[in-house]
């Protein structure tokens, strides 16, 4: 059935011709506009439900795009594309060549900062703000939109100190829905509770502490009481900050009752929210409850073992262990640098510490991979999940960089497995007095092996493993890129004259191995699910260089180029390293 208004608004402008009456019909319009593409196509869900009325408001009260409004992380931006000329093609959000699924600054002139990763906002618009008090631009505001779970990170925080004393004309809208992906968790959330709960804050106000005018707590699904206090905002100069109390999943019953699950749910019945359930009866397990599982069954006989997560407790599967092991298992929030650390303290007292974080995100602690952790060569696990091309996500979400960013650091211990066994075998090898810290990089997804829960067996660190001999040509894979690489193989009609090597350490190498294949073959090739530039096959290059060898290598992997959202498979294809491309390769070599 057409809307009777959404189908007519195609930027804010048209928004701002209607009541205020008709805006409630708009919020009912455009939830139900949200859920039907999301229940079909997928995507974040509960997110951009939460803050359907808040995006209505914001438009209508402010004069976007002049005034510029930046969406933390972007989880909750879909009604915001939806309302700003993308409702038409908001279908091929997070497909190949389709709309990215966070705020995009080259997809439209409403987007003002790309925000894929977290807890950005503040700062982002912080420097706007500035930036427009230098150009003579007083007249722009400028606003943050924040969830509790991102304003309890960091950066947000440093943004914060420092918007309390510029003068800034700046409005931090607070989200707070108390969860991210998963629940909230630490002070400033039970801070935020008591406050919407009616213990109105006083002098011990933390907001006004820091140099803000603090306003609210004000219902974030009252379309009136949201458009009263932005005339209001509006008026007051100096940095505002407005806390908004929404739920996340509102106006659909089943992703209220489970916000975690309805966070990204999957297809389910647009009426009734009920999820569609696949077979998964027979396939291999997620890499990620390899893990989880794994951890658990070392922790029962180790109780030194220690496990740490920033805000990813159920994308990580750490969720189990803090289940077996509340004591020994932490969520610390969205708060990587801190995660690391942490990490890196517990080490020193003796404890075997596995922290669980995404690929894309160990980026955000860096230095603390280096200063706290390397340099002082303590044994940290760092179990890097989504490692690779993680799909629709996108550029913001791909973990293609670890190796080339991993690779330089002294003392670090780089592995890659390349099936659910290897994995288990290198957490159980990595709780064996370990002497470095390390690195274990794993894909999102499903693996190749139905039968993983074997007995452990440790693992000789820098060891790889030949799959199979050859005579004309040797293809070096690293972890899961080892089963595309055979799938080839199996496909070429001279099979024998292929040697599939599955390298498995990044660092150290297996040099004895690399020597021995240097000295059987004049054709190598390397194949990676990652950043080529300095990856993988830069590594066995170099050391090609320093034996002198005197053959062709040839490097698969990405390219050095930011590579947009679409599945895994397409991406694969786009990039050169599926199945078809590897054949292709050999073909030519042969």
């Amino acid at each position: 059935m057409a809307s009777k208004f959404l189908e007519h608004i195609n930027s804010p402008a048209d928004l701002r011709k209607l009541s205020s009456e008709e805006l409630k019909i708009v919020a009912v319009e455009l939830r139900k506009f949200i859920i039907d593409i999301v229940a079909t196509k997928e995507g974040h869900l509960g997110a951009s439900l939460g803050v359907v009325e808040l995006t209505i408001a914001l438009h209508y009260a402010f004069n976007t795009p002049e005034d510029l409004l930046v969406w933390d992380v972007g989880h909750q931006a879909y009604g915001h594309k939806i309302l700003t000329g993308r409702r038409d093609i908001f279908e091929t959000n997070r497909r190949l060549k389709g709309i990215s699924g966070f705020p995009k600054r080259t997809e439209s002139i409403y987007d003002t900062f790309g925000t894929g990763h977290s807890s950005t906002s503040v700062s982002a618009a912080l420097g706007m703000a500035i930036a427009s008090r230098l150009k003579g631009e007083v007249y722009k505001q400028h606003i943050a939109v924040i969830g509790d779970a991102s304003i309890a990170s960091g950066m947000a925080f440093e943004g914060l100190n420092h918007a309390g004393v510029s003068k800034a004309n700046l409005l931090v809208i607070l989200n707070d829905n108390a969860i991210g992906i998963d629940p909230s968790v630490g002070a400033l959330k039970q801070y935020l509770t008591k406050a919407k709960v009616g213990h109105k804050p006083a002098q011990d106000n933390i907001i006004e502490a820091l140099n803000f005018k603090y306003f609210g707590p004000v219902d974030g699904h009252d379309l009136e009481a949201l458009l009263k206090v932005f005339e209001e905002l509006k008026a007051i100069e100096g940095p505002k900050f407005l806390h908004v109390i929404t739920t996340k999943g509102k106006g659909l019953k089943k992703a209220e009752e489970d916000q975690v699950k309805y966070h990204a749910p999957g297809k389910f019945e647009p009426d009734t929210g009920e999820l569609l359930n696949y077979d998964t009866e027979g396939l291999p397990l997620k890499y990620q409850d390899v893990f989880g599982f794994t951890l658990v069954e070392l922790a029962k006989q180790n109780e030194k073992i220690i496990g740490i997560t920033p805000a990813m407790p159920t994308g990580s599967s750490l969720k189990y262990m803090m289940q077996a092991f509340p004591e020994r298992a932490f969520d610390v929030g969205i708060a990587e640098q801190h995660a690391v650390t942490l990490s890196a303290g517990m080490a020193t007292q003796g404890f075997i510490v596995f922290c669980a974080i995404y690929s894309t995100f160990l980026q955000r602690a860096y230095d603390q991979l280096i200063h706290d952790v390397a340099l002082q060569d303590l044994p940290v696990v760092f179990c890097l999940d989504r490692a690779g091309l993680v799909g629709e996500d996108g550029a913001t979400h791909h973990g293609l960089y670890d190796i080339p960013y991993l690779r330089c650091i002294p003392n670090l211990i780089i592995a890659a497995p390349s099936n659910e066994i290897q994995l288990r075998n290198l957490l159980f090898t990595a709780q064996l007095q370990l002497e470095h810290p390390l690195v274990i990089r794993y894909p999102r997804g499903r693996g190749v092996e139905a039968e993983w829960e074997l007995p452990f067996e440790e693992m000789e660190i820098g060891r790889g493993k030949c799959l199979s001999k050859g005579s004309k040509i040797a293809i070096l894979s690293l972890g899961k890129m080892a089963e595309n690489v055979s799938k080839a193989i199996s496909k070429i009609g001279e099979k024998e004259k292929i040697g599939h090597y599955d390298m498995i350490f990044v660092k150290p190498l297996d040099e004895v191995l690399l020597r021995e294949i240097f000295s059987e073959y004049k054709n190598i090739i390397t194949v990676e699910d990652g950043a080529v530039t300095g990856g993988f096959g830069s590594a066995v290059l170099e050391f090609a260089s320093e034996e002198k060898f005197a053959g062709k290598i040839i490097r698969l992997g990405v390219p050095d180029e930011f590579i947009e959202q679409g599945s895994v498979a397409e991406l694969q294809e786009i990039v050169g390293i599926s199945v078809k491309n590897i054949r292709r390769v050999l073909n030519s070599l042969l």
